[in-house]
């Protein structure tokens, strides 16, 4: 037995990606913002964004759902040059954080909207648009009561499906078993997705996902780490 609640358990009335933390913009974040905030943060807009024009090209676009500091997506943008990445991230001090690296790298193939990311899926992102999507280490919500505030639930996987093209990936990671097991059923329920791993159904690690000093603690201590990727299916 298990504390994973069954796939169909409700989300709340409003799905949210975010949960608002505390956190204090440091001068050098602050200065992120300044020089790199208008080339690089693009503004909620409640309608379908012109990917080409946001980045400047047409490039494969990948989705990144709450990016926390930026330290695994500055190291996939510079590992993938040829994709765009559109990341979503509310917390102030990881935008900033993330304007930060994109500056000391020299990276051109982010773009940032601070604002929830549902609500981008929702309006600013159209169907079959994306060639993947990016969900590392969400809040586990780790007490059984709050499972229900979990983000990967069937309401949200759907349109997360949706989104992704035929053979696009949909990427999550977790370092909570019991969600990594809640993660796996939600997911192989959606009919729109594939499993790319064998059973039991955890992928290995794929290369561009970088092992954060988070993790490797982690790792040290015996804790696990389980990715999941799954490709959307071509229409019937």
């Amino acid at each position: 037995m298990t504390d994973t609640p069954p796939i169909d358990v409700p989300h709340p009335r409003a799905i949210r990606s975010f949960v608002r933390r505390a956190g204090r913009t440091t001068t050098g974040q602050a200065r992120a913002f300044e020089a790199l905030g208008p080339q690089f943060i693009l503004p909620w807009q409640p309608a379908p964004l012109d990917m080409e024009a946001a980045f400047g090209r047409a490039a494969p676009s990948v989705l990144e759902i709450g990016f926390g500091m930026g330290e695994a997506t500055a190291h996939i943008a510079a590992l993938m040059p040829q994709t765009n990445f559109l990341c979503c991230e509310v917390h102030e001090p990881g935008v900033g954080a993330l304007l930060k690296r994109i500056g000391e790298q020299g990276l051109a193939n982010i773009r940032i909207v601070a604002h929830d990311a549902v609500e981008v899926l929702d309006q600013m992102l159209v169907p079959a648009q994306l060639d993947g999507i990016h969900i590392f280490f969400p809040d586990p919500w780790h007490k059984k009561r709050h499972h229900k505030r979990r983000l990967i639930q069937p309401p949200l996987v759907s349109r997360l499906a949706g989104r992704l093209k035929p053979g696009g990936y949909l990427h999550c990671a977790t370092d909570w078993e019991p969600y990594a097991r809640q993660m796996l059923d939600v997911l192989g329920a959606e009919p729109a997705l594939a499993n790319t791993a064998p059973a039991p159904g955890f992928a290995p690690r794929p290369h561009y996902r970088p092992l954060t000093k988070f993790e490797n603690r982690g790792l040290r201590l015996g804790h696990g780490v389980w990715d999941l990727v799954f490709a959307r299916r071509a229409p019937a």
